[in-house]
């Protein structure tokens, strides 16, 4: 027979919607079906509006005195709010920071690998934190780190622009490289304008040649 499992004792998340009878206020202030304000009632006169239109009673501004509550088909509104929290994460834009990181001797091979991996970063839109390890007798040479960053952001300056310049942190050197911003071009049907009509003078009309 398998055992329960007794380490996690919190109850199951659930809606906090206070909806019907899990509002305990003895009154409200009640907004009707059409959106407009019916008054401050008590509680079960609130239910009883609701149910007579086979509607629900929702609490929508628990912080007001009295709570304001709304009459609303509560499973529609439940799903239009599902909906737009979904929309909402959509147009979020999800900022990813990559690390690449250096040492401020690098080797000429070394560091077009790791300028190729910065690109690759740059081009996916995502920022990129470079880091220029120092050691031993090399911190007293921190211009040559600095020199290094800064030939870096020159040599993708086409695809990143610097956000944070260089800045030292105990035996560690960084800057934030962030891609280029897209510039957004005006939109053209390719369709060149019809020219203007010009005006034709009016011709006289033609004499009659024939005899009288």
């Amino acid at each position: 027979m398998p055992i329960p499992r007794r380490f996690d004792r919190r109850p199951p998340e659930r809606d906090q919607t206070r909806v019907n009878e899990r509002i305990r206020v003895p009154q409200v202030r009640l907004i009707g079906e059409d959106g407009n304000q019916v008054g401050v009632v008590d509680r079960d006169e609130a239910l009883d509006y609701a149910r007579q239109r086979d509607l629900d009673l929702v609490e929508v501004a628990a912080e007001a005195k009295p709570p304001v509550c709304r009459v609303l088909d509560y499973s529609k509104y439940k799903y239009e709010q599902e909906q737009k929290a979904k929309a909402a994460r959509r147009h979020q834009k999800q900022v990813t920071i990559r690390e690449m990181k250096m040492r401020p001797k690098i080797a000429t091979n070394d560091y077009e690998t790791k300028k190729g991996h910065v690109t690759r970063f740059l081009r996916a839109r995502d920022k990129v934190k470079i880091t220029i390890m120092f050691r031993g007798r090399e911190t007293t040479h921190p211009e040559r780190g600095e020199q290094l960053l800064m030939r870096l952001a020159e040599d993708v300056a086409e695809l990143g622009v610097i956000e944070s310049r260089p800045t030292q942190d105990g035996r560690n050197m960084t800057m934030l490289l962030g891609p280029v911003k897209k510039v957004e071009e005006p939109e053209q049907d390719g369709a060149e304008p019809a020219p203007a009509p010009t005006a034709q003078a009016e011709q006289p009309p033609a004499a009659d040649s024939s005899a009288a």
